[in-house]
């Protein structure tokens, strides 16, 4: 539920990121604004089932990788009213870098309880480092 609330909440705030989107001077490279909406809708339950493989089978102690979890979801909410509701590419381009650096030390920490939670969350990993990219060419051709 946490994860679609995030989700739904980031919705909100770009409730017009398809035109701010088609708006944009955006690299030959990046994707049409249709496929952002299924791609996050199954990012968000492998999110989601990570953490549940880690909070059902705590053999060690799950606060330090969940707090770290909980960051990385809080840093990803926050870069959608950063980069379509405010306009701070710049910004919003810090907000995922440090998204990444919380979502690599979520994976290790998962590990460390779900082999199978850490590597649900590498497809997230791969999208972030691609939004990351595109995120800083957007910033870099529209500043």
């Amino acid at each position: 539920m946490v994860c679609y609330a995030v989700a739904a909440l980031g919705g909100l705030a770009s409730a017009d990121a398809g035109d701010t989107y088609s708006a944009l001077d955006r690299p030959s490279w990046a994707p049409p604004g249709w496929l952002f909406g299924p791609v996050w809708t199954v990012l968000y339950g492998t999110i989601a089932i990570a953490a549940w493989l880690v909070l059902r089978n705590p053999q060690r102690p799950t606060r330090t990788a969940m707090t770290w979890w909980s960051v990385q979801l809080l840093l990803n909410l926050a870069w959608t009213p950063l980069f379509f509701a405010a306009d701070e590419y710049g910004l919003a381009f810090l907000d995922i870098c440090l998204l990444l650096a919380a979502l690599l030390t979520t994976m290790v920490l998962f590990a460390r309880h779900s082999r199978a939670a850490a590597l649900l969350l590498v497809p997230y990993a791969l999208w972030v480092t691609f939004a990351a990219a595109l995120n800083l060419a957007i910033w870099l051709s529209n500043t």
